[in-house]
């Protein structure tokens, strides 16, 4: 992520369309705003062709809307890297950097098996992110938002 600075999200700018500048604009970090663009250009490079019209769920998932058929995708990033995938079907992606495992916030998001497991690790904040981040695709893939995470009894239940 070391091509983030004020002139490349100065060249990335005029490369996305409208829709994209203003939603970029509305980061107030130079880091959100690159991630922003960086990840419409790279959602544009597996098209092969920029997006075109984005709607949205009522939980605000974005998907795209084509001449005869709806393209799914889900973008995430962390301070190393940017992912994107696209699907002709719900999808959700989650990457991040290991994150503190607070308690209040396990205790909010994970059932008492994986507080558990969180407790009983070697490295807490590792396996805390592990599960955070199965969680989040879920949630992405099923397009609930966070508060789809709360209600989240397990993890494993959910994706077999």
């Amino acid at each position: 992520m070391n091509q983030c600075t004020e002139a490349e999200v100065k060249r990335m700018m005029p490369l996305v369309n409208e829709q994209r500048r203003q939603q970029a604009s509305k980061y107030k970090h130079l880091f959100g705003q690159y991630c922003c663009l960086q990840s419409w250009l790279m959602l544009s490079n597996l098209l092969g062709h920029p997006p075109s019209e984005w709607r949205y769920n009522e939980h605000g998932k974005p998907f795209l809307i084509g001449d005869d058929s709806t393209t799914y995708f889900s973008i995430s990033h962390c301070r190393e890297a940017i992912a994107v995938v696209v699907a002709d079907q719900e999808v959700g992606i989650d990457i991040e950097s290991i994150r503190t495992a607070k308690s209040d916030l396990v205790t909010r998001v994970m059932n008492e098996a994986e507080q558990a497991q969180i407790r009983q690790s070697i490295d807490p904040n590792r396996t805390f992110t592990r599960l955070w981040t199965q969680k989040e695709a879920i949630v992405k893939w099923q397009g609930t938002g966070i508060e789809g995470m709360e209600k989240m009894y397990d993890v494993r239940r959910t994706i077999y």
